[in-house]
Parts: structure tokens; C-alpha cells; sequence
């Protein structure tokens, strides 16, 4: 992939696309799936308790929560965000063409897949969802533009309002439910599913509050299901889901351990925590409108002196992904769009360098206290939500860190609607904020300098909560969502990774994990850092994916 682009326009073929596959779905064919001697597959997810709806475009949902949708329904194609810059691995498509200007795909549809009530699935269903994606708003969270689809001949043509080159991977992981079934349903918004048919390797056998049970798709296009039995559970808080982890009752889950490595992966050689990354991150979000941070120099010096490290360590226990690269994109998701320049360089602390950078400004001190230009001392006010733990942690660290430089640093904890509505309306200095998580870093970039999202101070802003103003900025982001040129949009990348350098709109801190903890006792073959084929959280569309994979530990 060249510059950064998710998706080749011109994709892969049916030869190729069915190699990836077969790949992808190796570690199941040939290994002893033996049946009932097997032990059952038992997946947990801190959720509390539910309601018997199988619904997966309805958010609350069970089947959305718990995630257990991926098991049963599939979409066209499946991606990892964290490899974004990889291409998606076939899956209910077999094959797919973008037009140059991103406004339309063409759909080949894979052969040979039925539906787990033994109808045949077609292009036909494809166009139907996206269809009922089009005239059923609450169901299209992705908002995507959908404009018409055409499933003549061998082939779906969907068809959207605007370029679509940033939501390529939103459209392809689009589900696909069948229709079949769905066109008889008078309300989709309203119907439970409770008997739900789709084209996965699983089909519900049984819902309690107790346990969800799934029993193999003996016709599952992609071959035998490994696993006999596969048993979900909605514990009722993390401390529940983490004590069944470590008694073994539950076997697979994402759920936030502190210090994770001492309190749940080394209690036993079989358990295993995987937490890769996408891109999106967490960033000390700065006011560029107001003091102390409307002026380069703080926030450089800021930039400088905040220690990245303890802030992982012991602000956030380890649990997210440090984010110590000059870009601020997280290692290795935005790897492959780093300008050359930036490729290898880390962020380290530096208090004499940051001094040199405030006194070369205009900065003087008062004995040990920071002067700004205007003679007046130079103090900051950080703010996020009472009980946000990990965030009022990490704002602590930084307050000290900036003690150094001889700034004095105080933490607010409003709660979190006053917090809400001060960070949209630019009332705050500093606040650690996440940004939206993407196929490519295009999010964390708009959604911290970009002047489409800029709202003067007492209005409200959906993001740039910063006010940063760079009409550079603006036009890169602009540029790169819709240039049809694969080289402009590199350089448009670059360009922002200079912005971000030079003249620190935020300072990224973190990026949350997409990951899992899971047990090798019965069952081997997960996604691990040597072997990134799938994103191992049990909530993600790569389930199927992940479950297909697996392979039974021998003598278990």
C-alpha cells in the first residue's frame, strides 16, 4: 500500500483472494475437532446484566454488547486496524473495485456460502442490506452515503453520495444479513431476532441470563468450526469477569486489569494478555486560544518535559499503548505512514531543552518560577471527570512534570457533564480527551487540527477542542480525503505529521488497546504480537475469524 491508502483501488483478485482465505482460515482443517471430548470455548465480557435480543444493528443489543454478532453474521470483508495500512482479507466478497473517485464499488460476492437455514446466499442480500442500511437511519451508525445499489448479473454495485476513500474499511466490514428473512420483518428497529440466521461458523443454540450457548454451522462455507461449544457469559463488573478469568471459568475476554501482567498473565503459564493498538489516541487536548497555551514555545516546552513514560507506567497501570513517537501516531498501526523524516524518532523528556525553548521566546524566571513574556507567571489548570482514575493520574504526573520548567500545574475534577460542555465550548487550558480511532491516522489529525471542526471560544465543538488554527492543516486534511492522486495524499500526510511536530496542536499520551485476555489451556492459535493475523478482542468483527483459527491443546 502506497501513502497511506486503506484499500487499492484496484484490488485483489479471485486467485488471490482466495489464497488469503484459505490462509486465513488454516489452523481448522486437518487438526482433531473430535467433538464432544473437547472442551467448550467460554467467553466473558464485563457487561452485566441483558435482555434476549439478537438484533446486531440495535447498539444495546445483546448480540452488539457482548459482541457475540461476529459469530453469527459476517461482512464482506475483514480488516485489522491494528495493520491498517494492510489490506482486508476476502471474506462474504471475493473480490472488489473502487472507481477513482471513491463514490462507487463494485461487489463480486463469494460462491458456495449459504445461509445456516440452508438458503443460498447472493449479491442479492448484499444490496439488501445496504439497502436497509439506507432507509433505516438508526441502523447506518457509520452515516454512510448511501445512494443506490444494483445487483444485476454477477455482481453488486453500491453506489454513494461522496468519496468514500476514508470509510473503505466501513463499507467492506459492513455485515450482511439475509434477505430472506429480513424483508418479511415489519420492523427491523423493533424485532428481537431471536432466531437469528446467518452465514457464520456459529448459530445460537440457547439464550439465559445465565449463559449464551452456540453450536457449530456444520455448512460454514469456511469449513469445520474447531470449537464444539462455544458458552458467553455477561459478568457483572470487571472485578467479576476478572476473578473468572483467573479461575479459569472464563476462558476469553477484554476487560481492564490493572497492572495486568502481575495480576492476571502471571498467575499462570496459560494466561495471556494481547493488547495491540489501533488509530486513535488519547492526547492532553491544549487550548490554543487562550493562555498559557496560545503561544508555541508552552507548548512545546509542555511537550518536552511531560514524561510519557510514567504516565503509561503508573497513570493508565500499563494497560494502554505508550504513544512516545514525534508524530504522535502509535506504534506500529501508524507506522507505515510516517514521513521518512519522523520514522524511528521518539519523544524524550527533555527540562533543558524545553527552558532553552522558553527563555529563546521571551520567557524569564523569577528565581524558579516561569515568567511568560508579559512578566505575568505562568500557571495551568488541567481537567477531566471526578473518578476517571486513570486520566486524573495521568494529569497528576503531568503536573509535576511541568513543576520542572517552573510552571505551576493545579487538577480540576468537575464532573463529567460540566467537564462535557466546558471542553466543547473551549472553557479549559488542558484535558486529556480521545480522539475517534481510523483506518488511517486521517482521525486523529481532524480531530485535533482540523479548521473544518473550529469553533470560536463559548460555541460549541464537536472536536479541535483546542481551537487550532493552521489553514495548512486544514487544507492537507481536506485534501487527503478526497485527492484521487495516491502521492499528493502521502504528502498530505506528511504534512500533517510536521504540523504536529512543529507546532504541538495536542500532546499525544496513549492509544487504547484492542485486545484481549485469553487462556492457551484448551485452546491455542490466537492472535499474539508474533502472529498479528486478527484482532484478538472478542467483541470485534474478526471473531469469526479468530474462532476458525483455533486448535485444540492436545490431551484437552
Amino acid at each position: 500500500m502506497q501513502g497511506g491508502t486503506v484499500v487499492k483501488r484496484r484490488m485483489i483478485g479471485l486467485a488471490a483472494g482466495a489464497l488469503a482465505v484459505g490462509l486465513a482460515l488454516a489452523g481448522c482443517a486437518g487438526s482433531n475437532t473430535g467433538g464432544s471430548n473437547l472442551h467448550p470455548l467460554t467467553i466473558g465480557m464485563p457487561d452485566g446484566p441483558q435482555t434476549n435480543n439478537s438484533n446486531p444493528f440495535v447498539t444495546t443489543s445483546s448480540a452488539a454488547i457482548l459482541g457475540y454478532t461476529y459469530l453469527i453474521y459476517e461482512p464482506m470483508a475483514q480488516w485489522n486496524p491494528t495493520l491498517p495500512a494492510k489490506d482486508p482479507t476476502p471474506w462474504l466478497a471475493k473480490e472488489w473495485k473502487w472507481n477513482t473517485d471513491f463514490t462507487e464499488v463494485t461487489v463480486t460476492p463469494r460462491d458456495g456460502v449459504k445461509w445456516s437455514d440452508g438458503q443460498a446466499f447472493s449479491g442479492k442480500d448484499i444490496a439488501y442490506t445496504f439497502d436497509l442500511l439506507k432507509n433505516t437511519p438508526a441502523f447506518n451508525t457509520n452515516a454512510l452515503p448511501i445512494a443506490s445499489t444494483d445487483a444485476s448479473g454477477s455482481t453488486v454495485k453500491i453506489t454513494f453520495k461522496s468519496s468514500q476513500f476514508l470509510n473503505q474499511t466501513k463499507v467492506l466490514q459492513t455485515y450482511i444479513v439475509p434477505e430472506h428473512i429480513w424483508s418479511k420483518i415489519s420492523d427491523p428497529t423493533k424485532d428481537t431476532n431471536q432466531k437469528p440466521v446467518g452465514t457464520g461458523p456459529y448459530t445460537l443454540k440457547s439464550w439465559t441470563q445465565q449463559v449464551i450457548t452456540f453450536s457449530p454451522n456444520d455448512a460454514y462455507w469456511g469449513g469445520k468450526p474447531p470449537v464444539p461449544s462455544i458458552q458467553w457469559t455477561s459478568y457483572t463488573d470487571n472485578n467479576a469477569q476478572t476473578a473468572a478469568l483467573l479461575s479459569g471459568q472464563s476462558q476469553w475476554s477484554y476487560v481492564f486489569i490493572p497492572d495486568i501482567q502481575n495480576t492476571y498473565v502471571k498467575k499462570s503459564p496459560t494466561n495471556n494478555a494481547y493488547l495491540p493498538t489501533g488509530l486513535g489516541i488519547d492526547a492532553l487536548f491544549l487550548n490554543t486560544a487562550k493562555a498559557p497555551f496560545n503561544n508555541v514555545a508552552m507548548r512545546k516546552a509542555a511537550n518536552m518535559v511531560i514524561d510519557r513514560t510514567a504516565v503509561h507506567v503508573q497513570g493508565y497501570s500499563g494497560f494502554k499503548g505508550l504513544v512516545d513517537t514525534v508524530t504522535g501516531l502509535p506504534s506500529p498501526a501508524g507506522d507505515a505512514f510516517t514521513a521518512p523524516e519522523y520514522q524511528g524518532k521518539k519523544a524524550t523528556v527533555d527540562v533543558a531543552g524545553a527552558k532553552k525553548v522558553l527563555t529563546d521566546a521571551g520567557y524569564t524566571y523569577n528565581g524558579t518560577t516561569l515568567m511568560d513574556p508579559s512578566g505575568k507567571a505562568v500557571t495551568v489548570t488541567f481537567q477531566d471527570p471526578a473518578g476517571w482514575s486513570d486520566y486524573l493520574a495521568s494529569l497528576q504526573i503531568m503536573a509535576d512534570n511541568l513543576s520542572k520548567i517552573g510552571v505551576k500545574a493545579t487538577v480540576e475534577t468537575p464532573t463529567v457533564d460540566a467537564w462535557t460542555s466546558a471542553v466543547a465550548s473551549g472553557d479549559f487550558e488542558a484535558t486529556l480527551h480521545w480522539t475517534n480511532t481510523g483506518a488511517t491516522p486521517w482521525d486523529i489529525y481532524s480531530n485535533t487540527m482540523d479548521g473544518a471542526q473550529y469553533k470560536p471560544l463559548g460555541q460549541a465543538a464537536s472536536w479541535n477542542f483546542g481551537r487550532f488554527q493552521s489553514p495548512e492543516a486544514t487544507k492537507a486534511l481536506a485534501d487527503y480525503a478526497t485527492t484521487t492522486d495516491e502521492n499528493q495524499r502521502k504528502q498530505d500526510m506528511y504534512t500533517l505529521e510536521k504540523i504536529m511536530v512543529e507546532q504541538v496542536p495536542v500532546i499525544p499520551m496513549a492509544a487504547g488497546p484492542i485486545g484481549a485476555e485469553f487462556s492457551t489451556k484448551y485452546w491455542t492459535g490466537w492472535p499474539t504480537e508474533k502472529d498479528p493475523y486478527a484482532v484478538p478482542q472478542p467483541t470485534q468483527q474478526s471473531l469469526s475469524q479468530v474462532v476458525m483459527h483455533l486448535k485444540p491443546v492436545s490431551g484437552k
